[in-house]
């Protein structure tokens, strides 16, 4: 099997400076290698391309050190990461700000807003909810923001809409 570590450390090496953020690296016993990039400005196809090239480049490179051994077989797919994933990072957070999003809170509790901001530990909603007003006999629609821990949350995802 392909160490991931190894390949981690040459994505890594790979993106310093570029403004990309490694936000996905899976590799299964078939030796299936999959890299999600994203950056703020968004996933240009060129990069992902010249990073896929990278990757093979020192994989074969590492393989040729290893006398006496052949290469590993391996599948490798490069590409940004699918716009209905979870965030993963900070940086997502970020380039989503202003933005519909959907945010599974640690309760359970499924809330639907606009991320309206982002900093080290939290991330704050702006969403309509129902509330109820004194002297009157239905709730009514009110905005409020709600502000999540980074860590009480079990997802945070782009919120699609058709």
């Amino acid at each position: 099997m392909i160490d991931k570590q190894y390949i981690q450390s040459i994505i890594q090496d790979k993106l310093q400076g570029t403004g990309y953020e490694l936000i996905t690296l899976k590799v299964n016993v078939q030796n299936e290698i999959l890299v999600e990039v994203d950056k703020l400005e968004g996933v240009d196809v060129d990069f992902c391309a010249e990073l896929n090239h990278y990757l093979v480049e020192q994989l074969e490179a590492r393989s040729e050190e290893q006398k006496g051994r052949e290469g590993d077989d391996y599948s490798l797919e490069v590409g940004s990461v699918s716009l209905t994933a979870p965030f993963v990072t900070k940086m997502q957070y970020t380039k989503h700000l202003n933005h519909d999003v959907e945010v599974l809170a640690a309760d359970g509790k499924k809330y639907r807003g606009t991320l309206v901001s982002v900093d080290e530990d939290s991330f704050a909603i702006e969403t309509e909810m129902l509330v109820a007003v004194e002297g009157k006999k239905r709730k009514q629609k009110e905005i409020q923001t709600l502000t999540f821990a980074y860590d009480a949350v079990k997802y945070t995802k782009y919120d699609l809409k058709f």
